[in-house]
């Protein structure tokens, strides 16, 4: 049975509520009538126009910051594509009609983004309320204390912001030292045949969500293998980027003496249980064998690696996944694939930061990779890999860090 049709610009007309729409450069799309109520204004001096040309701080008063807060804010939410709540503001209005006289005014916003197919942020929905006349109610028969309790309410906005930027800036001196780590731990090339072989690691934008994410690659001279490997550990920051060092470490030594990726992967399981932040670690590895144009793999709840044949066709290796690192209650062997290739086929392994986006089924980040990779097929390992990052890379960046590792077979 289907419902009725629903109009949604009139509902959003109607919404109690005071509503805009900003473009990601702050330009108002749309506002309602709550909207232009309460701030004094019509839909003329609104729509099409710079949030703050309409509405910039007021010049007479030295100590104002509305401007600045409101701007990082949406910017912060642009680059992330996580809302947020606004601690309360004090942002003065000019007077409709009235230059230069400006009315004292205070604001609880939240700022939302919306996020478009490919998961970057296409709008942002920013919603005020004034609480202006509850703060002048709360001292009715007294104005001097109105005007007390309004100043000691903007004083503690001024301290809860500037405890804010000292979290701010104390989250990007450890983001800047998690990922000077991450760089020391992560291999540098150093196969035979790398000209083969790229990889990259962009971290989140704007975000601590990095230094959880690595990759590996291992020439095995005895037998002429190849194992390359990827992970995610949860988490981020220091911690992540230490417990990403230990098991990329252990990985690439167990890869060194077991018989397959499989088993490679049973030792880093064992391992994984006795390192703090290891739980739910997720990787895959491959081992490459050219003799006979064979690759042999086995997943810990990692994403497929994908395998491009010199026609196009994609493949994601996914008949051997389990579970991530330490997930069961009880240690259990884990299983393992083998498939042929074709020379010239091109095999990618990545982590999850480049096809997953919020609200969005994985198997779209999955097509979109496909459809990127039989693109840029004939193009050399690194080309490529930087193709598929312009691709897969939304414009307002990762909100997840991502490695990735591309190899010419």
């Amino acid at each position: 049975m289907s419902g009725p049709v629903i109009d949604y610009r009139a509902v959003f007309q109607a919404l109690p509520g005071a509503v805009a729409l900003l473009t990601p450069d702050l330009v108002f799309v749309e506002v309602n009538e709550a909207y232009l109520s309460l701030s004094g204004r019509d839909r003329a001096q609104v729509v099409g126009r710079f949030l703050f040309d309409v509405f910039p701080d007021n010049p007479g008063d030295p100590a104002a910051s509305g401007v600045r807060n409101l701007h990082a804010s949406l910017r912060r939410v642009t680059a992330t594509g996580v809302r947020d709540t606004m601690s309360l503001q004090r942002y003065d209005v000019e007077v409709p009609g009235r230059p230069g006289e400006w009315q004292e005014r205070y604001w609880s916003p939240v700022n939302v983004p919306v996020l478009g197919p490919d998961g970057e942020v296409v709008l942002l929905v920013h919603r005020v309320e004034e609480v202006t006349e509850l703060i002048r109610a709360r001292g009715i028969r007294d104005s001097g204390r109105a005007r007390a309790l309004g100043a000691e309410l903007y004083s503690r906005a001024r301290e809860l912001q500037d405890v804010n930027e000292r979290l701010r800036r104390a989250h990007a001196r450890e983001r800047e030292v998690a990922l000077h780590l991450q760089a020391a731990m992560l291999p540098a090339l150093s196969l035979p045949d790398h000209h083969r072989a790229a990889v990259r690691y962009r971290p989140a934008a704007g975000a601590l969500n990095v230094c959880g994410d690595w990759y590996d690659l291992v020439d095995l001279p005895d037998d002429g293998r190849t194992a390359v490997a990827v992970g995610d550990v949860v988490g981020h920051g220091l911690r992540a980027a230490g417990v990403m060092g230990q098991l990329r470490s252990a990985l690439s030594a167990a890869s060194r003496v077991a018989a397959g990726p499989a088993q490679a992967l049973e030792v880093l399981d064992r391992y994984a249980r006795s390192v703090d932040g290891a739980e739910n670690t997720t990787a895959v590895s491959v081992f490459i064998d050219r003799s006979d144009r064979t690759l042999a793999y086995s997943s810990a709840g990692h994403p497929p690696p994908a395998l491009c044949g010199p026609d196009g066709t994609v493949a994601f290796l996914d008949r051997a996944t389990d579970p991530p690192l330490g997930a069961r209650p009880e240690f259990a062997g884990r299983p393992q694939a083998r498939t042929a290739f074709a020379e010239g086929s091109v095999l990618v392994l990545y982590t999850d930061g480049l096809v997953e986006r919020r609200r969005e089924d994985i198997d779209v980040g999955l097509g979109r990779l496909a459809r990127s990779l039989a693109r840029h097929r004939r193009a050399g390992p690194g080309p490529l890999a930087d193709a598929l990052l312009a691709d897969l890379v939304p414009p307002a960046g990762l909100t997840d860090d991502t490695a990735l590792v591309v190899l010419r077979l």
